[in-house]
């Protein structure tokens, strides 16, 4: 992905940045969506609710979150994904978007994981609310993923998150979110804006929960920016006044968390409700890791394919060089290669490539206790190791996921072999079509802690498939998780 802006440049300043996005998320409307983006926001759809319903036995830390939220009462107004029950509308976003992204497996775009900081929500919200169609659900997951995007492409920063230490769906969701609620709950401009305001209030997502062996909070970002994001849309339809100016400002995003004084105002402000950067930016994961994880793969698929290697062929493997990300995802390198949790593992380049080299592929089973203890991957593992690359052929564009890091495998023969992965599966130079994600999403409500009939499966496809003719999407849920 490569930072380009889809508009022309327009001469665009920070002044009033702030309004005119929130004028934007509370005027947008369905008919103003290109086709092309309501069928992205559906797969969108789609893959999010798969994810998060899998990760409801497949990630220890589910039960934990669901448990904490059902201990604290209160209205049953929105589902908990996967298991079932009911929680407040704010409460439910938590845990949903907790379970979002404890698979990794989440798509992936500028600005990090967008849907798992709009679409839990979303359903959240349109819960609590009752009767809201699928063509208002799109609408406000357009705004929220939209602003979120936005965000990230006015950055000047090459590698940003790692740079600055934050992680992009955690700090820029709490806004993002609050978008999407405001949506749904038909906020006006000024409301609209105190929305966003209270959510940058509220503002938080440091790398360091990253650091070393990944912790729980890096999977539950999305849980913590969602909850926010709607009690801010639902504090500020009370009245409640947030901060102004929390793009522009003295002590704005830019200014704070970016640290930037030279954002691309173009890339935030211009065209807004025309064009969609969601369109040239957004992508799905064909691999249930994180999303640095894949070039390395990509790298690792190829070369195995391409030279017919089997595991006794290889001598020993270099990853060299990538993004910032890539090292993060390397180093320390013993604790790398015998990652002790699903999380670390997919934290893991050094286990992840050593499972693309002895299967071809990368799965849900493989982060599993038994395919993490996994003799011929953890043999594998042994002869990866990680070195620094030239910047220049191996940091590849400014977006944060899209380094270009070398795969190097020398054979038992003497041969040395290696390439960089020229994108990924799922990026969009190399799109996936409804036939794969509904292949994943069925792969993923498989593990749902609440058993799912074929049929409700089968159903609730359908029903995303089409869901601008849907005219509750309360329907959707229900079809997921039994009531």
């Amino acid at each position: 992905m490569t930072r380009v802006n889809d508009t022309a440049a327009s001469g665009a300043t920070g002044s009033d940045a702030t309004r005119k996005l929130a004028h934007h998320a509370a005027t947008l409307t369905y008919a103003a969506l290109p086709a092309t983006l309501v069928d992205l926001l559906k797969q969108c759809v789609l893959d999010t609710l798969g994810v998060a319903i899998g990760a409801s036995t497949l990630a220890p830390e589910a039960a934990l979150v669901r448990d904490y939220v059902l201990d604290l009462g209160g209205k049953p107004e929105s589902t908990l994904l996967g298991f079932g029950g009911k929680a407040p509308a704010a409460w439910a976003a938590f845990v949903n978007g907790s379970l979002g992204h404890m698979l990794d497996y989440d798509d992936i775009g500028d600005g990090g994981h967008v849907s798992i900081a709009t679409i839990p929500v979303a359903f959240a919200v349109a819960e609590k609310l009752g009767a809201v169609s699928g063509r208002d659900l799109l609408t406000a997951v357009a705004a929220g993923t939209d602003l979120h995007t936005r965000l990230d492409l006015a950055i000047d920063i090459p590698d940003w998150t790692i740079a600055e230490g934050w992680f992009a769906t955690q700090l820029f969701g709490f806004v993002s979110g609050a978008a999407t609620a405001g949506s749904l709950l038909k906020l006006d401009t000024d409301r609209m804006e105190n929305a966003l305001g209270i959510g940058y209030n509220q503002m938080s997502g440091s790398r360091q929960m990253a650091v070393g062996a990944a912790t729980h909070m890096r999977s539950m970002q999305a849980g913590f920016s969602g909850q926010a994001a709607v009690m801010s849309a639902e504090l500020a339809r009370r009245g409640v006044i947030g901060c102004k100016e929390i793009v522009e400002g003295r002590y704005g995003i830019f200014a704070n968390y970016v640290r930037t004084a030279t954002p691309h105002w173009d890339a935030l402000v211009g065209d807004l409700g025309t064009a969609f950067p969601l369109l040239r930016t957004h992508g799905f994961k064909v691999w249930p890791a994180c999303a640095y994880t894949r070039s390395t793969n990509a790298a690792a698929q190829a070369l195995r394919a391409k030279h017919e290697l089997k595991p006794g062929d290889i001598e020993a493997v270099a990853i060299i060089g990538g993004t910032g990300g890539t090292k993060l995802l390397s180093e320390p390198i013993e604790s790398k290669r015998r990652p002790q949790t699903s999380i670390d593992g997919k934290y893991s380049i050094p286990f992840t490539t050593a499972v693309m080299l002895v299967k071809g592929t990368v799965t849900l089973g493989d982060y599993t206790a038994e395919g993490l203890n996994d003799p011929a991957v953890l043999a594998m593992a042994d002869r990866i190791t990680y070195r620094d690359g030239d910047p220049e052929t191996s940091s590849g564009s400014s977006s944060d996921y899209d380094g270009r890091p070398t795969v190097e495998v020398t054979t038992r023969d003497g041969r040395v072999l290696s390439t960089q992965a020229d994108g990924v599966p799922g990026d969009p130079r190399h799109p996936v079509d409804w036939a794969l994600l509904e292949a994943k999403f069925r792969d993923c409500v498989s593990y749902s802690k609440t058993p799912i009939a074929a049929r409700d499966v089968d159903a609730a496809i359908e029903r995303v498939r089409n869901l601008e003719a849907v005219a509750d999407v309360s329907d959707i849920v229900r079809l997921l998780v039994p009531q």
